[in-house]
C-alpha cells in the first residue's frame, strides 16, 4: 500500500463548547485522565509528548519528552541543561508541547515560554527517580557525539562505585515548566471534519476560547 492510500476515519466521539471547561489545564487533566484509562492495560507512555523548540536562529528541532508534573504553572518535564533542547531553550525560550491519543482520536497542543524549575524541585524529582535513571543522567553528556556504546557502560559503572550510596543531583540536570499561552484541543472526526478549539490567555489572565475550522 502507497502511502498516499493509508488513511483511517476518525470515529471515537465529537467535542462541543459546551463539553469544554473554563480552564484549559482541568480540560486536560480531564481528558488525560480517560487517555490514562483507556491505554492503562497497553503500558503505553500516556504522558509522552513531542518538544519542538527552535535556535536563536530560529532552526527546529523536536523529541519526544515525558510530562512528569501539571499545576496552574503549566507543564513540568526534566532534562539534561546541557543537551540540544536544553541549549536552545536557554537562547529561545519559546517551545511547543504536543501530545497525541490515537486511540481517543485525540490531541492537544500547547504553546508558550518556558523557564527552570527550582533545584528544590529538581531534586524532588530525581529523587524519585530509580536508581539506574539517575545514575544514566550522570552517564549521559545528553546529544554529544560517543565513539561506541562501551564507551557509555563504561561510564555508568564507574558511576556506580562511586555512588555507592545516595545520588546527588548533577549540577546541568533539572526541569522546565512550560507556561502556556495558548492551547488546543482536537477530537477527531469523521470525513476529517474534525473538532478544534483553543485557548488563549488573556491580558488580565482569563483564557478566551474559540472553535477553529478543522
Amino acid at each position: 500500500m502507497s502511502l498516499a492510500e493509508l488513511r483511517r476515519e476518525y470515529t471515537f466521539g465529537g467535542l462541543r463548547r459546551t463539553d469544554l471547561d473554563a480552564n484549559p489545564i482541568a480540560q486536560f487533566q480531564k481528558w488525560f485522565a480517560q487517555a490514562e484509562t483507556a491505554l492503562v492495560e497497553k503500558k503505553l507512555d500516556v504522558n509522552a509528548a513531542t518538544l519542538s523548540t527552535a535556535d536563536k536562529n530560529g532552526i527546529p528541532s523536536a523529541r519526544i519528552v515525558l510530562l512528569k508534573c501539571l499545576d496552574e504553572r503549566g507543564f513540568v518535564f526534566f532534562t539534561n541543561y546541557d543537551s540540544r533542547k536544553g541549549r536552545e531553550l536557554a537562547e529561545n525560550p519559546n517551545a511547543a508541547l504536543n501530545f497525541f491519543w490515537p486511540e481517543l482520536d485525540r490531541q492537544v497542543g500547547i504553546t508558550g515560554s518556558v523557564e527552570k524549575t527550582s533545584r528544590v524541585e529538581s531534586q524532588t524529582y530525581f529523587q524519585s527517580r530509580p536508581r539506574g535513571s539517575q545514575l544514566a543522567a550522570w552517564a549521559s553528556s545528553q546529544s554529544e557525539i560517543v565513539p561506541d556504546r562501551a564507551v557509555l557502560e563504561k561510564k555508568w559503572n564507574e558511576l556506580e562505585q562511586k555512588f555507592p550510596g545516595e545520588i546527588p543531583l548533577p549540577p546541568n540536570w533539572g526541569g522546565f515548566v512550560l507556561q502556556p499561552k495558548r492551547i488546543e484541543f482536537w477530537q477527531g472526526r469523521p470525513s476529517r471534519l474534525h473538532d478544534r478549539f483553543s485557548y488563549s490567555r488573556q491580558a488580565d489572565n482569563s483564557w478566551k476560547i474559540e472553535r477553529l475550522s478543522p
